[in-house]
């Protein structure tokens, strides 16, 4: 038996990845100026986390803001929250934070 690779740690991030790509009508070859091919295959199967910084560049290549692969990734994940709910808890936890 192979050696595993640990899960990343949110797992909701792979398929929000690989479903926006998909809608998007791009192939992982198409992230080339971002990442390769290979890269992208591991995002998309949770083998790895992208940094904040490798985030923003497959999100602008996708033709999205960062908030909103993340927001899909939320949706898809373990928990599976509704839009409406983590859109009011993000205003909720801002409003918060603002009044700090």
């Amino acid at each position: 038996m192979g050696v595993m690779a640990p899960p990343t740690p949110f797992p909701g991030l792979a398929s929000a990845l690989r479903a926006a790509r998909k809608a998007r009508g791009l192939t992982q070859e198409d992230f080339s100026g971002v990442s390769s091919r290979t890269y992208m295959s591991s995002l998309e199967r949770g083998l790895k986390s992208p940094t904040f910084e490798k985030l923003t560049a497959l999100s602008e290549a996708l033709g999205i803001h960062p908030l909103t692969l993340l927001t899909l990734a939320f949706m898809q994940g373990k928990h599976g929250e509704s839009l409406r709910a983590l859109q009011a808890r993000v205003q909720r936890e801002l409003d918060s934070l603002q009044k700090s």
